[in-house]
């Protein structure tokens, strides 16, 4: 028994998915130790670390993991070149940018509407119908959050305001994708272009050229007190929004319900097998109808966050596709909310950078913008990762 032990161990440990992790690990350490507070500035460290990435990627990519593999040694060619520009940079730009506290926290804000919009698409594409609609969902989330709060003084009712426009739009996605069993993806496509005629229609009419107006009620941030001015956490989330803590809290919350709970567990029946679920007498119609307005529902709160809690204002099509970049979140996390919180921070890490870059460099500041487009094509095309969507995802339910 010792020796068969003994002899497993091993195999495990060199395994080319685990090759392959230690790849990506020695690809982000090349670029690492370049930046505040470490600031090597030989580049031969990172190109060791960078070379050990690309054996390593090579290993895993002839092995079992090619795309992990071909993943790792793509990052570590990227994480070389950027670590070379670091070791030319001036210390004093590295660390107007890097500061890693105030990074955090752009992160977190820029994720926050990704979040909700993921945890929303979770919910309904777990039931089996597929949300394209996210974007629109959000959309009709900003416009109505912004005018409830404005009509009704209030950021509270105006975030409620804008959960009751999302189920709407949700509500008339599931009647086409449900009742009348239309092409979910065209249907969902269709209720983006109903959203930005709506909404640019209503802001319009009720705005018109001088926007909405200032001092509209805005969510409030969140202050700790007791870190609130100790160092890296203080600047991190010390001060962070409402909405945000939020949308943190909702993913062991919705892990718990998914995975923990009867409720869940029959969601997730409704989307693997809703021949068997119906059997055994679940109402697989009405579980995805309130999958689906759930969906709206986070998805809109998401929206409300951009205007009644970022930026305090509205503008026409201010999701600017954020709602594709969740459903990509989707993707990468594996229909899962941990998943999901892991690949919406990547995205809003990227657009917290491109929006310290420019005093580093106008054109790395560009890439770096587009860096959530390119990875939503990433997780589109399937290259991170082997995901496996639930079985009746985007099938209609015919009941015998």
């Amino acid at each position: 028994m010792s020796v068969g032990t003994i002899a497993i161990t091993p195999a495990r440990t060199g395994s080319p998915k685990n090759i392959g992790i230690a790849g990506l690990i020695f690809a982000v350490a090349a670029w690492v130790i370049t930046l505040p507070p470490f600031l090597v500035r030989n580049p031969v460290p990172s190109v060791i670390l960078a070379l050990l990435a690309m054996l390593a990627g090579s290993i895993a990519a002839v092995g079992a993991e090619r795309r992990l593999g071909i993943g790792a040694f793509l990052l570590a060619l990227l994480a070389l070149a950027l670590a070379i520009g670091n070791t030319n940079s001036g210390v004093a730009h590295l660390k107007l940018v890097f500061t890693w506290s105030i990074l955090v926290a752009a992160m977190l804000r820029y994720a926050t509407p990704l979040l909700f919009a993921a945890l929303g698409g979770i919910i309904c594409e777990r039931s089996g119908v597929i949300n394209i609609g996210l974007e629109g969902m959000m959309l009709m989330g900003a416009y109505f959050g912004i005018w409830g709060a404005d009509v009704l003084h209030s950021w509270a009712l105006g975030c409620l305001v804008a959960i009751a426009s999302g189920a709407l739009l949700a509500l008339a996605h599931a009647v086409f994708s449900i009742h009348l069993r239309a092409n979910q993806v065209v249907s969902g496509t269709g209720i983006n272009f109903l959203a930005l005629g709506i909404t640019g229609y209503f802001f319009i009419a009720q705005y018109g050229s001088n926007g909405t107006p200032s001092g509209i009620s805005q969510v409030p941030n969140v202050k700790l007190p007791l870190i609130q001015h100790v160092g890296f956490f203080g600047g991190a989330i010390g001060n962070t929004n409402l909405l945000t803590w939020i949308a943190l809290l909702l993913v062991p919350a919705l892990s718990v319900f998914l995975f923990r709970t009867r409720w869940g567990l029959r969601l997730r029946a409704v989307g693997e097998k809703p021949r068997a679920a119906d059997t055994v007498g679940l109402p697989v119609v009405p579980i995805r109808y309130a999958a689906v307005l759930t969906s709206g529902m986070l998805a809109a709160l998401g929206g409300a966050y951009l205007s009644v809690a970022f930026v305090g204002s509205f503008n026409q099509d201010m999701t600017e596709g954020r709602g594709f970049i969740a459903l990509a979140a989707v993707i990468f996390g594996k229909w899962r909310p941990a998943g999901a919180l892991i690949a919406t921070l990547l995205f809003g890490f990227g657009s917290a950078l491109g929006d310290r870059l420019p005093t580093f460099s106008q054109s790395a500041a560009t890439l770096f913008q587009a860096l959530p487009y390119v990875l939503t094509l990433v997780a589109v095309a399937g290259v991170v990762g082997r995901s496996r969507a639930p079985a009746s995802i985007g099938i209609p339910y015919v009941k015998e």
